[in-house]
């Protein structure tokens, strides 16, 4: 029983011996560790550590998860004939989707699970994808206003949330969320036959829209048609244009700033370069009381394509009357025969 014992402590004194032998070694490898990050962080300055991170957040704006307190995964809740979804992107980016059938075929609907739904998309009534703005999620008021109102024309409408937006995984960024778009813009047109399919973009979503409309241009396989609503030029346009940011243009070397943080976070979205390669039918829509994204950014956009573009048929633009601002233009009551009218003389 003593030989136990002492053999124990023997062996609890050997290892004690050890763990301080290594002592030194892992006292330096703290050391270098602690050396790496103060060198890394000394590196640059406090504005290079405080602003990338402060513009990401205020373009993606996904932490404003508003509506709070409502169940993504059930949107019959707020809006009918629609089911929920996910789409899986890559390794830890899951998708969440709606997809809300053409109101005619709400009845049918009633009581049919994902199965049926993604069945309907064969059913030749057109397709739009909804890639919205910053901030919020898909069952935010204004976007299943839209929603409603594409549905009462005919259209399936599939509104994403991009990654790190309501419940999808992941973390925003440019590369990301074109990654996303194209993802759901395969996987549709893999279901819909021939049913045509069209990318609608929403202030940021015109960006990820453009970017992903220039990789299928570049594949060979044009976009149906593409719409975009309230679309800056690029980036550095919008931010210095962005109602929170425009107070403090004034201050010296802001705008550089500014400028060297997109680029440190890689946020570029250019639509004014975008447009230049594209061949797909385009429709700009904007409003004249847009204060968050002027209407000259529009414009701007507009004549770049125009200019670009060899068949001047496929691009139009159209400019409603004060009243919808940057989010309302799904209360305007000519904007569902605006787009029907445009998409079916180009699909003709």
């Amino acid at each position: 029983m003593e030989t136990d014992e002492e053999d124990c402590v023997a062996a609890w004194w050997d290892m004690v011996l050890r763990n301080l032998g290594n002592f030194p070694h892992c006292c330096a490898a703290l050391g270098r560790k602690i050396a790496a990050q103060y060198n890394n962080f000394s590196s640059k300055s406090l504005k290079e550590h405080i602003f990338p991170p402060l513009m990401d957040m205020l373009i993606y704006l996904n932490i404003f998860k508003a509506p709070f307190l409502v169940d993504l995964k059930e949107p019959e809740l707020m809006t009918p004939h629609t089911v929920n979804f996910y789409i899986k992107v890559e390794p830890g980016v899951i998708l969440g989707i709606w997809h809300t059938v053409p109101s005619f075929r709400g009845q049918d609907a009633k009581g049919k699970d994902r199965c049926w739904y993604e069945a309907a998309l064969h059913d030749g009534n057109p397709i739009i994808i909804y890639l919205h703005g910053s901030a919020e999620h898909r069952a935010a008021p204004h976007r299943i206003k839209l929603a409603e109102v594409l549905s009462e024309g005919g259209f399936h409408v599939l509104s994403v949330d991009y990654r790190g937006f309501g419940d999808s995984t992941g973390k925003p960024t440019e590369e990301g969320l074109t990654a996303d778009a194209l993802c759901v813009y395969e996987w549709t047109k893999a279901r819909s036959g021939t049913t045509p399919v069209c990318l609608w973009g929403h202030s940021l979503g015109t960006g990820v829209v453009t970017n992903a409309a220039k990789v299928l241009e570049e594949k060979g396989s044009p976009v149906d048609a593409i719409i975009l609503e309230a679309p800056f030029t690029n980036m550095w346009a919008a931010s210095v244009n962005y109602p929170l940011l425009k107070i403090y243009r004034k201050l010296p070397r802001f705008l550089s700033t500014i400028m060297d943080a997109l680029r440190e976070d890689k946020i570029v979205f250019p639509n004014d370069e975008n447009v230049k390669f594209l061949s797909s039918p385009l429709l700009i829509l904007h409003c004249e009381d847009d204060r968050t994204v002027p209407l000259v950014l529009g414009k701007e956009l507009y004549e770049i394509a125009h200019n670009a573009y060899r068949n001047k048929e496929r691009i139009k633009m159209v400019i409603f009357p004060p009243g919808f601002q940057h989010n309302l233009l799904c209360k305007s009551p000519i904007l569902l025969k605006t787009v029907r009218d445009f998409l079916s003389q180009q699909w003709a």
